[in-house]
């Protein structure tokens, strides 16, 4: 299977429903004759093992409205395949690699493989690759190359191949004991051994992240496997703490009874250190307390405080800063180790909550700075997350609607509606007025809903009509209705600051940009004549680029610096006739933002709510059609708001 292909199959299982051949085309960044042409041909493929009959379903299906897949014959087919992979060959050639003690003859590889000596020369330019970060070389001598670099680097390695494997499939004990080589474990042994240590990590006092959890189960798993092919780590002269002998005497019997292996005392400092970085927080309980690094949290404090004022937002809690500060601390001490964490959430966290994105992006910076550690994008959608646990709070309250309850009737069946609706939709709703007479002032009723059990003399969207005792339907059109009028209020405030925002003058198509850079100082050229930014915010723009992209969406990019110098806020637009290379993946629309210290209330409102609109496929496609020019783009971008 080709690689476009790979990417094809991809696209198709993250698509719930239909897509047009020409936005796989724009994403794949090929025609749509390509496109078609891919999905003829993986049509043509059957599954291994499967039936005649089943040879009959159809991958993917066409219609009018373009492709869909079969999503698990097509999710079979690419496990089937990968398998066979170009991928599989290179990685089968690192664990060749890291298992000959004198080298790989590269020559009897080919000749194993029956392939050329030219395509294993080429794999091996791969692997080179691979070993970028890892602390690993390779050694040259005729045919004959050898894999040089301490036990833990190679035993990055192993995980950086697994975590490959996570990204082009699911995290299950099969599919990482291919990728990662571990051949004398068992797939089965993954899943209990998982769900133990949480347990038991959770009965001595912890709180368990999920999500690095199946990380530390990976180290795990390589250290047993590495241990029962003679390669142990060696134990260190540091006396552990008593956390760290409780941890590491967890991880040694559970590796014992799954895998069958019995870990040295330099692993299980190893692992036991794994753990406490990775996998757990302390609930406060005696025993669990970590203390935290001074500098750590004076780094955070600024961090978080900066960015509380950059963005205007409510993070500066003392309860928010300790949680950071002992994440942080914990992501220095893999940083440090090159030990990096896996966030199988990262590109949902993006384009979902690219305000709380951002403001994360703004705390790794300046904690990257002052404390001079590399940060990844995984572990800035760690804080991320905890940036959005913090403002989920202070949301609730501005998210609020207020509501009228209309409800004539016998004996107070007012009070248990708004008992019910106060159960079943919690404080997202707020009742502010209740009128309980059979002929009440509708024009008077300023609430964003009215709940009435008696027909208005003229239904409007904020209207449900309810029975006058609610139902469990009752209650989802209420949710329904409340979730339009939320959509609504927040793109009614970016209607308002459209024409502000954006100029004429900056609006380029077709953008025609080579890469990420290119395609910055295009859309700031208008900007720069105008006066509205100088080179500074251009240069700032791009280093806010290299340390996480702004492709928030498989469509869009929002490239903008940390800082908001500019003279206004205003917005460059660029559209790219079919897309163009962005980052990993390709976009379509870039929306260069330039704010101004001034104007910082406008970030919110512009920067989510843009992405918001230009993130759902059907609108983007009607602007791109119908969007020819400055003022066609404005007209259905304000359509589109208006639904």
């Amino acid at each position: 299977m080709s690689r476009r292909q790979e990417q094809l199959i991809n696209l198709l299982l993250r698509e719930p429903g239909w897509i047009t051949a020409g936005s796989l085309a724009d994403l794949l960044g090929v025609t749509p004759r390509s496109v078609r042409s891919y999905i003829a041909q993986l049509n043509a493929r059957v599954p291994l093992g499967a039936t005649a009959a089943d040879s009959q379903t159809t991958l993917i299906e066409s219609g009018p409205a373009g492709y869909r897949a079969d999503r698990a014959a097509l999710a079979t087919l690419r496990s089937d395949s990968g398998r066979a992979s170009t991928r599989d060959r290179l990685h089968g050639l690192v664990h060749e690699l890291l298992e000959a003690q004198n080298g790989v003859d590269l020559r009897r590889t080919a000749e194993r493989l029956y392939v050329s000596m030219a395509t294993v020369e080429a794999d091996l330019v791969r692997v080179r690759e691979l070993l970028a970060d890892t602390g690993n070389t390779i050694q040259r001598s005729g045919s004959r190359a050898l894999l040089v670099g301490e036990e833990l680097a190679q035993r990055r390695l192993v995980s950086k191949l697994a975590h490959e494997e996570m990204e082009h499939g699911s995290f299950d004990g099969e599919g990482l004991r291919r990728a990662a080589g571990l051949g004398s474990l068992e797939a089965e042994a993954f899943g209990p051994f998982k769900r133990e240590l949480a347990t038991q990590l959770a009965e001595q006092g912890y709180y368990v992240n999920e999500f690095a959890s199946a990380d530390v189960v990976l180290h795990v798993a390589i250290a047993a496997d590495r241990v029962s092919h003679g390669h142990p780590l060696e134990g260190t002269h540091l006396q552990p703490s008593a956390q760290q002998e409780r941890l590491a005497g967890v991880v040694g019997k559970l590796t014992s009874e799954h895998f069958g292996v019995s870990l040295g005392q330099g692993d299980l400092q190893h692992l036991a250190s794994l753990v406490l970085t990775r996998v757990v927080a302390s609930d406060g309980s005696a025993g669990t307390e970590v203390p935290l690094d001074p500098e750590v949290e004076r780094a955070v404090i600024r961090a978080v405080g900066h960015a509380a004022e950059e963005y205007l937002v409510d993070i500066a809690h003392a309860d928010f800063i300790r949680r950071l500060s002992l994440h942080v601390q914990n992501l220095v001490h893999r940083a440090r180790e090159q030990a990096f964490s896996r966030n199988p959430l990262t590109k949902s966290l993006k384009s979902t909550y690219p305000m709380i994105f951002q403001v994360a992006v703004s705390i790794a910076s300046d904690v990257s700075e002052q404390l001079d550690v590399l940060m990844r994008e995984d572990e800035i959608a760690y804080i991320a997350m905890h940036v959005g646990g913090r403002l989920e709070r202070s949301r609730r309250a501005d998210a609020a609607l207020t509501a009228t309850i209309v409800c004539p009737g016998y004996y107070e069946l007012h009070d248990l509606l708004r008992s019910r609706l106060d159960e079943s939709l919690g404080p997202g709703i707020e009742v502010t007025a209740v009128e309980t007479r059979t002929d009440p002032d509708w024009a008077g009723m300023d609430t964003d809903l009215v709940l009435t059990t008696i027909e208005p003399p003229v239904p409007d969207e904020r209207t449900v009509q309810l029975a006058p005792f609610i139902t469990d339907a009752d209650m989802q059109r209420i949710a329904a209705v409340a979730s339009k009028r939320r959509r609504a209020r927040r793109l009614t405030r970016l209607r308002g600051e459209l024409e502000r925002y954006f100029s004429p003058e900056a609006f380029i198509r077709p953008l025609k940009a080579k890469d990420e850079e290119d395609a910055i100082r295009q859309l700031s050229a208008p900007l720069l004549a105008q006066g509205i930014i100088d080179e500074d915010y251009v240069l700032g723009t791009i280093e806010r680029e290299r340390l996480s992209s702004t492709a928030f969406t498989e469509s869009l990019a929002v490239p903008h610096a940390l800082t908001m110098t500019a003279r206004r806020t205003t917005l460059s637009i660029g559209i790219a006739e079919g897309s163009i290379r962005w980052g990993e993946g390709r976009i379509q629309v870039v929306a260069l933002a330039a704010f101004s210290e001034s104007e910082r209330d406008a970030f919110q409102t512009i920067f989510e709510q843009l992405i918001e609109v230009l993130s759902e496929r059907e609108s983007l496609q009607r602007i791109l059609r119908r969007g020819t020019d400055f003022g066609g783009f404005l007209d259905e971008l304000v359509a589109v708001i208006d639904g």
